[in-house]
Formats: C-alpha cells, structure tokens, sequence
C-alpha cells in the first residue's frame, strides 16, 4: 500500500449501519469469493449491520445473483440484491408506464424487462425505446434495429455504461461498447443510464437499506462507478484493490474514495 495517497487514505476508523458491496472484482471474482471478503460480510451481519449488494452487470438476475452468493457461502435473498436490469425495469415504469422496447442485451434482461409487463419488438416502426445492454450476443442484426428505431423516434437509455467487466485473467467489453455503437451510427446520445454511478441506483440502494447516506458505505473496485456514485449520493466510500484499479491509478483521479482497502478485511481492522 505504498503512495503519496496514503497518507490521506486509510482502513475505517468506524463501523456503518448498512454497507453496500458491489460484486464483480469487490466480493467475488468469477466463481471464487476474493479473500476475506466472505468472513467480513458473515462478521458484519453477526454485528446486525444491514448489508446488501450491487451490480451493474445485467447478464444475470437478482435471484441468480442470490443463488450464487448463497452457493460461495453467503446466504442471501434475492430482496438484498440490486442490479441495473431491476433498476431499468423501475426507471421505465416511472419513466413510461409500459412500452414497447427493442433490447439490445441478453436473455435475463430480456425476461426481467418482459416481467415487468413492458412488450418487447424487433419491429423498428413499433418501438418507443431501445435499452442498451451489456450483450454478449451483439451483432449487426441488433445494430440495424436499433438503428432504425431511434431514426424513427425511439428514446435511448442503458442498463449500465461500464467499458468492460472483469474475469479472471482480464475482461469481456461491457455496455458502453453496446452504447457506443449505437451513438455512433444514430449521431445521438443515450439518454439515461440508469446503472452506476446514476442516482437511480443509489436511490434503489438506500431505499432497500432504509438509512440516510451519512450511516451507510459504498463498496467497490470501480471509481468511475462504485466510488463516483457512493459519494454523489451522500455516502462515505472505500475503493478494494481487488478489481478493476490499482493504487497508480488512485492518484490521477478526480474521484478520490473515502478510504482505500487492500481486501475486505481491511473494514473490520
């Protein structure tokens, strides 16, 4: 943990009412928990401290992210996890009631979006708004929908703008390669985002928590996401090593997290 930074960062001097994690790279990183983050979380629900978790990554649904929690030893249900498809589903709820969307994303937004009552097109005259997505399944078929759509009026919001999501071993290109094709080619710009940092998320976070901002800290690897939002909305916010920064890049940030943490143990000490 060598750096100038660390002098003005350091491990939690104090415990908070409700800690929210986020998942890929903080809690787990593909189908292993990181370490000490499984001991840390069990030790801080033993506190009664509120604990929840968040992702922007939609590719799976809350359930599916329960399950597999559950499954690395951390029983959780799905109520106590948030990711950027529930949140698209209650954006556009408020946003247009119900709808007919074109998706630009995989199976589980799909159904959750479906679920939510919205009807889903390919039809590019039909449909009122495109949702972009993290997509493994992108191609030039769904470029050209897209395209069409918003030509002919569609809105145009995201799931998430993340550049890439973390692997073991590296990365898969995220949302924001999605958006950026279809900006490209449309000459718009994606209207909402509704994923981290956006306040949407936070909201989702803290009204599922039931704490004010100043009682609860944001946990993360990202600072353009994670830290960006948990401070935007009030919190305290500790940045991991664990995932997608390291300590070089703490200092040429304009986002500068609460505290700094080598791994989740590190909250406890």
């Amino acid at each position: 943990m060598a750096g100038n930074w660390h002098n003005n960062h350091m491990n939690p001097t104090k415990l908070y009412d409700g800690y929210i994690f986020d998942l890929d790279g903080t809690v787990y990183l593909g189908d292993a928990l990181l370490p000490t983050a499984g001991e840390t979380i069990t030790r801080l629900r033993q506190m009664g401290r509120r604990v929840i978790f968040l992702s922007n990554n939609p590719t799976r649904t809350r359930t599916e992210y329960a399950q597999k929690l559950t499954r690395l030893g951390l029983p959780t249900p799905p109520e106590d996890v948030i990711n950027s498809s529930w949140v698209m589903a209650d954006f556009l709820r408020r946003e247009m009631g119900h709808g007919r969307l074109f998706i630009v994303g995989e199976q589980s937004l799909q159904d959750e979006l479906a679920a939510a009552g919205f009807t889903l097109t390919n039809d590019a005259s039909r449909v009122e708004a495109v949702i972009a997505s993290f997509d493994r399944t992108f191609d030039y078929r769904k470029l050209q929908i897209a395209f069409d759509a918003i030509r002919c009026g569609a809105r145009f919001f995201a799931t998430n703008a993340d550049r890439y999501c973390p692997i073991p071993g590296g990365g898969q290109p995220d949302a924001a390669a999605m958006i950026a094709a279809i900006e490209a080619c449309t000459n718009t710009q994606v209207e909402a985002v509704v994923g981290k940092p956006s306040r949407h998320m936070a909201q989702a976070a803290l009204s599922r928590l039931q704490l004010p901002p100043a009682c609860c800290l944001m946990v993360g690897d990202r600072l353009e996401t994670d830290i960006l939002m948990g401070l935007n909305a009030g919190m305290d916010a500790a940045l991991t090593l664990t995932g997608a920064t390291d300590e070089t890049m703490v200092g040429d940030t304009a986002v500068q997290p609460t505290y700094v943490i080598g791994e989740l143990g590190e909250l406890l000490e």
